[in-house]
């Protein structure tokens, strides 16, 4: 297992759900979190108990590119170097096919595939540096199977973002850089109070965020290249 001591992470929409959970796990590991959202305010609340140390906040949209290079430079002047980057943070329309419309594809496909893009490419020089960079993007498992009629657009994004994930891991293999596709079914977020099983039975962000923190500690030898978690049994075709 890699050390994590010193060692520098980014984190998108780390306000809540998931990203905080990961924020969380990484800085009780031993890692520097550069924690970004939107609602600056809403992180700084929900992550004060993790105190200043190793801990950095910073104003991340997914839709305006210019926090993408702001944060990535904010990061380097405070913390001088970045290990790892978990491109979490997204966005779904619940559209049904006949509903979908030019607005709400163009949003997810902003959001979940195109930020992620540009947050990989622009940290890749860091990364490279590292030696043993890390890359963390949380698809779904829409992003492996459609469910039903289900959120089309969504599906679309994410199965966007799996081929994102594996594109890039194969891209920077010989750079040192191992890139894992996270695939999680029904997580109990706010995003799950209108549909998904019962609460109790779902995924719990903790329990996810541990794993991916496992990891992202693995050496170069021993990589994931991809990682479905489930709660429910999965149809997979």
């Amino acid at each position: 297992m890699l050390d994590t001591t010193g060692r520098v992470a980014m984190i998108t929409g780390a306000n809540r759900g998931i990203g905080n959970a990961l924020a969380r796990q990484l800085h009780h590991d031993g890692w520097t979190v550069s924690l970004g959202a939107r609602n600056l305010d809403q992180l700084l609340e929900t992550t004060a108990d993790l105190g200043e140390e190793r801990v950095s906040h910073h104003r991340y949209d997914a839709n305006n590119r210019a926090t993408d290079g702001a944060w990535i430079e904010s990061t380097m002047a405070l913390h001088g170097r970045i290990d790892g980057l978990i491109n979490n943070a997204g966005v779904a329309h619940l559209n049904d096919l006949e509903s979908l419309d030019d607005d709400a594809l163009d949003d997810m496909f902003a959001v979940n595939v195109k930020a992620p893009l540009r947050l990989i490419q622009q940290c890749l020089p860091q990364l490279r540096t590292s030696g043993t960079g890390r890359i963390v993007n949380l698809v779904s498992m829409s992003g492996k199977r459609v469910s039903g009629t289900f959120a089309p657009g969504y599906a679309m994004s994410k199965f966007a973002a799996l081929a994102l994930s594996h594109a890039t891991r194969q891209a920077v293999w010989d750079q040192g850089i191992r890139v894992t596709a996270v695939c999680p079914g029904f997580v109990a977020t706010d995003m799950t109070d209108e549909f998904g099983p019962d609460k109790a039975t779902q995924i719990q962000p903790a329990d996810l965020a541990e794993t991916v923190a496992t990891i992202m500690r693995l050496p170069n030898t021993a990589q994931v290249a991809e990682l479905l978690v489930t709660c429910v049994p999965e149809a997979m075709a």
